[in-house]
């Protein structure tokens, strides 16, 4: 074992020996390794920060929810002008499936609409978004409360008057006072505040709850009316624990294809969406980004690769009388060999090593420039940046270190000289 950490201890000061002799010839041949590293880490911690905002957006739903509407969130076979004929789901639906489903935990019908203005005592809050849901939706959503309450089902049944600021909303509004009892105009009616959501910090896709707000559904209902298709309504769906997934969403289908009165022919004119499906298809993307970004920057550790091989070759040449003198005094061929091939590696890893360190001063410069938006360098991306290097190393190493542990003793001394 000692005779390795020798080895390996030799070919570490030949190697660096090489980069300060051989400074720029050095340089030109590790600059591919360098790149190479640079472009698949940068590329592999983009893709990481990416599926980590997506997911981080999505995390206070369960993966098991489910919402049904009448668009698929995901690819469909359905043509595009008979998806365009299905009614939205609605509120009726909603109180029956709540009312008729078994193994489920909390049902809640939503609508999407139009941001809005909200004031307060000549104080305006602009593009507010506005989350017209049932009460249902605080426990789908686990939404956390810094202060008050969230509206209550006799709230949500009769449409009160009633609205939950998000973090952002109550700041800008009430500037440190308390909001809770204080009240807000919006749809040109007045709002009592009766909660204020804990802050949860910007997403980079502007699902934050800090700029929104959530009043009662029914009531937005009165407003926007019921056949309006810009609202998009939904039922969210949370079904219990250990709930059998395909059979549960078998039930589902069951169960609103008789409400709707279709036939055993009929296909359904609604989507069931489950969450879990959407980060399947998240994964799916980032991982063919990933892919695509290896194939890619694969090119340039190829350019790399050969590089290291180039320098090689000369090391071998250069080294040809110490590598017989080595040899003439029982040097094996595999001490030759090895100690090469530790060169190679560890010239390598060193230009790896400065392609993470370029692509971890970067995603410093590019975090503190996207504010809450965070470029993660990952231990596992480090890893294999390492051991992509050392494979390279090891690779473009192994034909100069067969030739050199080949080489014959005398041969080789006569040739130094």
């Amino acid at each position: 074992m000692l005779i390795y950490f020798r080895i390996l201890k030799e070919s570490f000061n030949f190697a660096i020996n090489a980069l300060r002799n051989n400074k720029l010839r050095t340089f030109l041949s590790l600059l591919g390794v360098t790149i190479g590293i640079f472009s698949i880490i940068a590329v592999l911690a983009a893709v990481d920060s990416l599926e980590k905002e997506i997911k981080g957006s999505l995390s206070s739903l369960d993966s098991s929810t489910i919402m049904l509407t009448r668009v698929s969130f995901g690819p469909t076979e359905i043509p595009r002008w008979k998806r365009e004929q299905f009614p939205d789901v609605s509120y009726d639906e909603y109180q029956h499936i709540k009312r008729t489903l078994p193994n489920t935990e909390a049902v809640s019908y939503s609508l999407n609409v139009a941001s809005e203005n909200i004031t307060y005592q000549g104080k305006q809050t602009q593009g507010v978004q506005i989350g017209a849901v049932t009460s249902e939706y605080y426990d789908i959503e686990s939404l956390q409360l810094e202060d008050g309450r969230f509206f209550n089902e006799a709230e949500s049944y009769s449409g009160s008057p009633v609205i939950v600021l998000g973090h952002e909303i109550a700041e800008n509004l009430f500037e440190g006072l308390n909001p809770i009892g204080k009240k807000v105009r919006l749809y040109g009616r007045k709002f009592s505040v009766i909660g204020v959501l804990e802050k949860e910090g910007a997403s980079i896709f502007g699902g934050s709850k800090d700029g929104a707000a959530f009043i009662p559904v029914n009531l937005v209902r009165r407003i926007y009316g019921d056949n309006n298709k810009s609202t998009f309504p939904q039922i969210i769906i949370k079904p219990e624990n250990d709930v059998d997934n395909a059979a549960y969403i078998a039930n589902i289908e069951q169960n609103l294809r008789l409400y709707r009165g279709l036939k055993p022919d009929d296909i359904n004119n609604f989507f069931v969406n489950q969450l879990k499906g959407l980060t399947d298809f998240i994964d799916n993307i980032t991982g063919q980004l990933n892919v695509m970004g290896l194939i890619i920057s694969g090119f340039s550790l190829l350019v790399g690769g050969f590089g290291i091989a180039n320098i090689m070759f000369v090391s071998v040449k250069e080294r040809t009388n110490l590598i017989g003198i080595q040899k003439s005094l029982g040097a094996k061929n595999k001490f030759i060999l090895l100690q090469f091939l530790f060169e190679a590696i560890i010239l390598a890893i060193i230009g790896g090593l400065i392609g993470l360190i370029l692509v971890w001063i970067i995603t410093l410069i590019a975090s503190s420039f996207t504010g809450d938006f965070e470029f993660v360098l990952s231990s596992a991306n480090i890893f294999t940046g390492m051991t992509i290097s050392a494979i390279i190393g090891l690779i473009s190493g192994i034909i100069p270190a067969i030739s050199a542990s080949r080489l014959d003793p005398v041969e080789a001394i006569r040739t130094g000289f």
